[in-house]
């Protein structure tokens, strides 16, 4: 992949193609995580209403093609990511570092004071990308149901 792929701030009219690619990044997790990920969830619709209510979602593309995405929404101050998503085409190009950094340029863009994640526990290399780019453990909770923690909230203050 050239690095030619362009990040920008999603429209609602994006909310298909961000649904699109949320499943195809998130296909490999099917059957594997417990509880399930709510990212099999996800549809155009909730995506557009979350968006229309005020969330936002940065988006990469090449050619006019969605490669990956990240929804965002601020939180206690941060701004808070999830669904951080690549197409199993555009992996091994640095293209979520680039969403991450993307993500932080604009909790520095809105005066916020840092951001956050919740990643699986299961999901141990996730957990070193986020930890290489300076995100740190804050707590571990639970899934409804569930006795034990399965999945852990990072956080990365920006200075």
């Amino acid at each position: 992949m050239s690095d030619t792929s362009v990040l920008r701030t999603a429209t609602i009219g994006d909310a298909a193609s961000i649904a699109a690619t949320i499943a195809a990044s998130f296909a490999q997790y099917r059957g594997k995580l417990v509880p399930e990920s709510g990212a099999f969830r996800e549809t155009a619709e909730g995506i557009a209403a979350e968006l229309a209510r005020g969330a936002s979602a940065i988006v990469a593309e090449r050619g006019g093609e969605m490669l990956g995405c990240v929804l965002v929404e601020e939180m206690e101050g941060d701004l808070y990511f999830g669904r951080l998503s690549v197409r199993p085409l555009a992996r091994g190009q640095g293209l979520a570092r680039r969403l991450i950094e993307a993500v932080e340029g604009e909790a520095r863009r809105r005066g916020l004071a840092g951001v956050r994640l919740g990643v699986r526990i299961v999901l141990t290399e996730n957990q070193r990308l986020f930890a290489s780019l300076g995100y740190r453990e804050t707590s571990r909770e639970a899934h409804p149901g569930f006795d034990r923690p399965t999945s852990i909230n990072m956080r990365k203050p920006l200075g």
